[in-house]
C-alpha cells in the first residue's frame, strides 16, 4: 500500500512513522510519504490561505494551493486524479470512519489524505479533487493531522504485515469474527489484586467455555455501549 499525506505540518508525522507497526509495514513494502503543501504554493511569501468570501472569522486553505501540491506530486490534473487514486479530505463534515470503512480503505493500493487547517479547505477541493470526505468523529480538531493518523492507524492495522503475530488483528473490536461487537475483556497477572479476582472461567482450561464466556462478554459490551448515559 502507498499512502501520501498532504499537510502544512509534515514534522507531526515523524513520531508516527517511527512506531513499530509502521516500521513493520515499511519493511513489507508499504510506504508513508508526507508532502508539505507550502513547498509548492503559487502564492507569494509561502502563503497557503486567504480570508473567506462572504466574511467571517478564520482563514481558508486555497484551492490553487492544493492543486499545485497535487499536481507537483503526481504530475496529473488533480481533477482527474481521483479516478485512479483514493483522495480523502479529512473534515468533520465527512462520512464517519468506522471499521467497515477502514476495511474498505485497506483494500486500496494507493491512498491520499489531505489535512486541513484553520477553517479547512476551499469547498472546491472537496467537490473537484476528493473522492471521499472522512470524519473521525463529531468534534473539531485543530487540523487534519491527528485525523489522518487515526485513519492510517485504523486502515493499516487491517494489513497482516502490521502485526508481529497475524492473529492479533483477528478478534479485535468490531471485527467480523466478533460479529461487529466490541472486544471482550482481557486479564493477566496477578490473579487477584486488592480483592479483585480474575474470572474463574479463564483458569478452567476449557477452551469452549472460555470462548463462550468471551462471546457473551463481547455481546454484553455491545448492549451496554449502546445504552444512553
Amino acid at each position: 500500500m502507498q499512502i501520501d499525506v498532504f499537510t502544512l505540518f509534515p514534522e507531526w508525522f515523524e513520531w508516527f512513522s517511527d512506531q513499530r507497526h509502521m516500521k513493520n509495514l515499511a519493511a513489507a513494502g508499504t510506504t508513508l510519504d508526507v508532502v508539505d503543501m507550502r513547498a509548492t504554493t503559487p502564492i507569494a511569501n509561502n502563503r497557503v490561505d486567504d480570508t473567506p468570501y462572504g466574511g467571517g472569522a478564520g482563514m481558508v486553505i486555497r484551492v490553487d494551493v492544493v492543486e499545485a501540491a497535487l499536481r507537483a506530486r503526481y504530475g496529473a490534473d488533480p481533477a482527474e486524479l481521483r479516478q485512479r487514486r483514493r483522495v480523502v479530505v479529512l473534515s468533520p463534515v465527512g462520512r464517519r470512519l468506522d471499521d467497515g470503512l477502514a476495511e474498505e480503505l485497506a483494500r486500496e493500493p494507493e491512498l491520499t489524505l489531505l489535512c486541513g487547517r484553520y477553517e479547512g479547505f476551499d469547498q472546491r477541493v472537496h467537490d473537484h479533487f476528493a473522492s471521499d470526505v472522512i470524519s473521525v468523529g463529531d468534534y473539531v480538531l485543530s487540523g487534519g493531522e491527528l485525523a489522518a493518523m487515526v485513519v492510517i492507524d485504523a486502515v493499516t492495522r487491517k494489513l497482516p504485515e502490521a502485526h508481529g503475530d497475524e492473529r492479533s488483528a483477528l478478534e479485535e473490536s468490531f471485527s467480523k469474527e466478533l460479529d461487529g461487537a466490541p472486544e471482550y475483556p482481557h486479564y493477566t497477572r496477578p490473579a487477584e489484586h486488592r480483592g479483585w479476582p480474575v474470572p474463574e472461567v479463564l483458569f478452567s482450561g476449557n477452551h469452549a467455555e472460555i470462548e463462550r464466556w468471551r462471546r457473551e462478554q463481547s455481546e454484553l459490551r455491545r448492549v451496554t455501549r449502546d445504552l444512553p448515559s
